[in-house]
Parts: C-alpha cells; sequence; structure tokens
C-alpha cells in the first residue's frame, strides 16, 4: 500500500507500506507417540510462523541539470518463531516441549537509510562543464555516491562467557530474551567516478559499428568505518568473547601445556576478520560495451 506525492516536475515523495504474513515455515520439533517402542523423536514439520511489516519514505530527484538523486528511509517490524529451520534446536534437544515464541528474526533491521547522489556531465550540446580550447575536460564524466546506514540486528545476548573459539564451545544463560540484544549500527559510503568514451569501427559511413568504453575508479567504505557484523554474546565485542578473562576458567587455562601459548592462540582465533565489514577498497576498471 502505497502513495506518491509529486512536489515538482522533476521530484516526487513515495510512501509505502508493506505487511506480510508468514505460515506454515519448517522448525525442529520433538514427535510424541505414546505407547510405542520409541516414546519420542526429533524431526522437522511446518510449524513456525511469523510477520514482516514497516514502511518506506523515499525521495526522487529526477535529472535536473547534471544531478539525480534518491533518498529513502524504511522502518521495519520482522518478528516469527524461528529465525531459520534449527533456531529451536537447543530447546528441542533440552526436552521442552514445542514452545512457540514470537521474537525477532536474525534480519530485523528497525531502521535503514539509502541515498544514492549522481552528478554527471554529457556531451555535445549538452555539455556544461570546464573547456579547454574545445575540448569538454569532463564530457561524459560523472560521480555516483551510494550511502548506507543501517541499525544493528539481533542477537542473543549470554550472561557468562562460553568460550565461543573454543573447538566445542560451551553454552551459558540467556542476558534477556531471545534475540533481546543488538549489533551496533553499520555506516558505509561508497563512491565511483567514471568516464564513457564512445568508439567507431569501420571504415564505410554506413556500416560503422559502435562500442562504448567506460573508465572508472570505485572506493568502497571511503571512509574505512570499521561496521561489526557479528559478536560474541557474552561481551557483545567482535573480537574477545571473554574466556580468557573469565574466573572460572582460569585453572582450566593453567593447566594447559603452555598457558601463555594457549592464551596468545586463543587470541588470535577469536579475533575472527569476518566479524567486521570490509576496509577501504580502491579498484580501477574498464568495462567495454558493443
Amino acid at each position: 500500500v502505497g502513495f506518491q506525492q509529486k512536489i515538482s516536475s522533476s521530484s516526487a515523495i513515495k510512501v509505502s507500506a508493506y505487511y506480510k504474513e508468514l505460515r506454515d515455515l519448517i522448525q525442529q520439533r520433538i514427535f510424541t507417540f505414546v505407547p510405542s517402542p520409541i516414546s519420542q523423536y526429533q524431526s522437522y514439520a511446518n510449524i513456525d510462523f511469523g510477520t514482516v511489516k514497516g514502511m518506506t519514505i523515499a525521495y526522487d530527484l529526477r535529472r535536473t541539470g547534471n544531478i539525480r538523486m534518491t533518498a529513502a528511509y524504511t522502518l521495519q517490524f520482522a518478528n516469527g518463531t524461528g529465525s531459520d529451520a534449527n533456531s529451536a534446536a537447543t530447546l528441542v534437544n533440552s526436552g521442552e516441549p514445542n514452545l512457540r515464541t514470537i521474537f525477532p528474526y536474525n534480519y530485523d533491521q528497525r531502521h535503514g537509510f539509502n541515498i544514492v547522489f549522481d552528478y554527471r556531465y554529457g556531451d555535445g550540446k549538452d555539455y556544461n562543464g570546464p573547456m579547454i580550447g574545445e575540448f569538454g575536460v569532463l564530457e561524459n564524466t560523472g560521480l555516483n555516491i551510494v550511502t548506507q546506514i543501517g541499525s544493528g540486528t539481533p542477537y542473543s545476548g549470554f550472561k557468562q562467557a562460553a568460550g565461543e573459539a573454543l573447538l566445542a564451545g560451551g553454552s551459558s544463560q540467556l542476558d534477556g530474551s531471545l534475540n533481546g540484544s543488538r549489533k551496533p549500527w553499520q555506516y558505509r559510503v561508497d563512491l565511483q567516478l567514471d568516464r564513457n568514451i564512445s568508439l567507431e569501427f569501420g571504415d564505410d559511413e554506413n556500416k560503422k559499428k559502435s562500442a562504448y568504453l567506460n573508465v572508472y575508479v570505485r572506493v568502497t567504505n571511503i571512509f574505512n568505518i570499521i561496521n561489526v557484523l557479528n559478536v560474541y554474546r557474552a561481551t557483545g565485542n567482535p573480537s574477545d568473547d571473554g574466556y580468557l578473562a573469565a574466573s572460572q576458567f582460569q585453572a582450566s587455562i593453567q593447566n594447559q601445556l603452555d598457558e601463555q601459548s594457549f592464551r596468545d592462540y586463543y587470541a588470535l582465533k577469536v579475533a575472527n576478520p569476518f566479524n567486521l565489514g570490509i576496509p577501504r577498497t580502491i579498484r580501477l576498471g574498464v568495462k567495454f560495451d558493443f
């Protein structure tokens, strides 16, 4: 459901709302048979359900002179009884009944902003940029900037460290509710500067073929922001799960063949680079279209 309000001949604001109901999703559960040689067993069934609802406010500025821009804000609530087919595994393995409780999905991002800004020069009579004699310095050249901002997605916090980086990591009591904690906000700006070059092939004027060469420089995460993608559940930290400092594990750590080596190697493993977003990257490329 949505509506669009025209501000001028070149711009408009669009507001849309959505509601999505999810039913019969697959989830682990316990099947009980009485009387039977096998009193119960675990399998999968279509028992999960949930809803995704929200709204988006978007501003669209069509090409006006050299500028083209779109900006959108999305507010979303995604809740259900299971984020995937195995999210109830711990509950099922503990022998609890097949409970269905609503909580935020793993992908529930409450706030999201997306802004695209494009500044581009045309060619020929449409060119209005700097000149050197009769040469258009920035002809068919443009700058594109994409900004993405989003609030953190949920995770289930632990009350105590559990050695999540161990080969057989332990478990701990939930701190609050399932998916009751939130990761930090994420912020990223990407930039691309490119130029189109028109090419023609053939000597015969009637049989000439056209092609286009696009040369670009692309910079992702231009401000080199450290975005946190995943955290350890006891600390909310992407590079420390709290195991090495936890008092209840000191005796076990000290009983290792070499305590200092164990601490060093554990610290290396727990500093998982995949818990963080990509750093600034710069790419130079060429695209050929014909």
